[in-house]
């Protein structure tokens, strides 16, 4: 009986001593991928993976995983996983840490290498800083400034620093800017003297400059001819600006057309906003017009002119002189488009035009020498007409205010001759000063006429 039991407690000895030894021998695995981690602010988390074997066998599919990481919040996150396997709880813990790791965006107006004004300090063109977590940090930005730089300096909530400098260089690189009054291109009939407008010039360093531009070249009003004035005004930098004003004198007799006449003529429409404005002008006053349309703009426009008596006239379908003077059958090629759009809308074949810049343009010189010379002549034996001007409003110069189109229409009327004025349909400042323009024409005693192929043709001296 005592071997029995020493037997039994031997036996039980031998199963424990067996068992610590498998254990040893075979021990459990428990492991997580990467361990604890770190993602960036609004990433995606991805799970980096585990695994788990017991005695060489794997139990990683029994694994329960719990916990949620929230990557649109900063913090710490628990990810737990636990097993049981023979009765035994297994469990492990990852943290995960979401941080912000993304630097603030500091955005500087102006220029990062900005020119200051000799002598002068210069000013805040002002700065934005913006973080992809705390947003708007506009306000905790450090400026450190010197005298060549200054350091724009913000750290966000997590410690993200951003630097970024503006380098200053004491220095005047800017020509003044020159306004020519009442514009670029001034129009008079022979023997009408030119009276200067005058012009102003401002620099961003030395100011008001205008009592210290030069005037050069001359009008010789009795001469007809296109003649340049030139505008120039240096700086204390020595920056040097010019500017040219183009005088027209045109060869007019005083028997030529029908003396006391209006002829209102409106280029490059139609325009949504301001042709129709100037149409419901014209139709209130009972003022005939003429229109000198490209392929722009649309079709009820024209159709609206061509229906209320007005002329419809052409003026080349792209006005793009690169393509316009290319060459003699590019300018007809162009030309036909126009045409064609006005029959297609109207009915009616027209033939009365007006060459992009004028008959006396030089521009053309640049794609196709002698071409005015030339186009000034077939347009007539293709059965064109053309017409050019006698008085310009300014509104395709620097007249930019209804004002000025007024003053630069009333002072040039004449009523010993037919006054063919330039506008254009386009512009909103001549919508603006139209009716006070058609105001002044009847209480002085102007008649008001369209252009017709009887027209006389009120032409301008080719220059090319």
């Amino acid at each position: 009986m005592k071997k029995k039991v020493v037997f039994i407690i031997l036996g039980v000895f031998l199963v424990l001593i067996l068992g610590f030894l498998f254990y040893v021998v075979f021990p459990t695995k428990f492991e997580l991928k990467k361990g604890n981690i770190t993602v960036n602010y609004k990433s995606e988390y991805k799970e980096p993976g585990y695994k788990i074997e017991r005695n060489g066998k794997d139990y990683t599919n029994k694994i329960r995983v719990s916990g949620k990481v929230n990557t649109k919040k900063i913090g710490t996150y628990n990810i737990k996983y636990q097993v049981k396997i023979d009765g035994i709880n297994y469990v492990k813990v990852r943290k995960v840490t979401v941080r912000d790791k993304e630097k603030p965006v500091i955005t500087l107006k102006g220029s990062k290498k900005t020119d200051v004004c000799p002598n002068t300090e210069y000013k805040e063109e002002g700065f934005k800083a913006k973080d992809n977590y705390d947003g708007n940090l506009s306000k905790k930005v450090k400026v450190n400034k010197s005298k060549d730089k200054i350091v724009y300096i913000v750290k966000d909530s997590s410690g993200n620093e951003t630097k970024t400098t503006r380098y200053l260089k004491y220095r005047d690189k800017t020509p003044p800017v020159i306004t020519l009054n009442e514009g670029e291109n001034v129009s008079l009939t022979l023997g009408e003297e030119y009276k200067e407008k005058g012009a102003k010039s401002i620099d961003n360093c030395d100011g008001d400059l205008s009592k210290e531009i030069d005037i050069s070249g001359s009008v010789d009003s009795s001469k007809a001819g296109t003649y340049e004035l030139i505008y120039k005004t240096i700086d204390k930098a020595k920056n040097e600006s010019k500017i040219v004003r183009k005088v027209n004198i045109f060869e007019y007799s005083e028997t030529d057309g029908i003396p006391g006449t209006i002829y209102l003529t409106f280029d490059d429409g139609p325009n949504q906003g301001t042709t129709n404005v100037i149409l419901d002008i014209l139709k209130e006053e009972k003022v005939p017009a003429t229109f000198f349309v490209t392929n722009n703009g649309p079709d009820d426009l024209i159709k609206r002119e061509h229906d209320e008596g007005h002329t419809v006239a052409l003026h080349t379908s792209t006005h793009n002189y690169s393509i316009v003077y290319a060459s003699d059958d590019s300018f007809y090629q162009d030309l036909k488009g126009v045409q064609d759009r006005v029959k297609r809308i109207t009915g009616e074949t027209s033939t009365i035009i007006r060459f992009p810049g004028g008959s006396s343009n030089t521009v053309s010189r640049k794609y196709s020498p002698g071409i005015m010379s030339r186009l000034t002549k077939s347009t007539l034996e293709k059965g064109f007409k053309y017409y050019d001007w006698n008085l310009s409003s300014g509104d395709a110069g620097g007249t930019t205010e209804a004002s000025g189109v007024y003053n630069n229409v009333i002072r040039g009327l004449k009523k010993e001759r037919a006054n063919m004025i330039l506008m254009h349909d386009i512009k909103p400042y001549t919508r603006d000063a139209l009716r006070n323009i058609i105001k002044f024409g009847k209480e002085n005693g102007y008649k008001f006429e369209k252009i017709t192929m009887d027209t006389y043709m009120v032409t301008q001296n080719v220059n090319n």
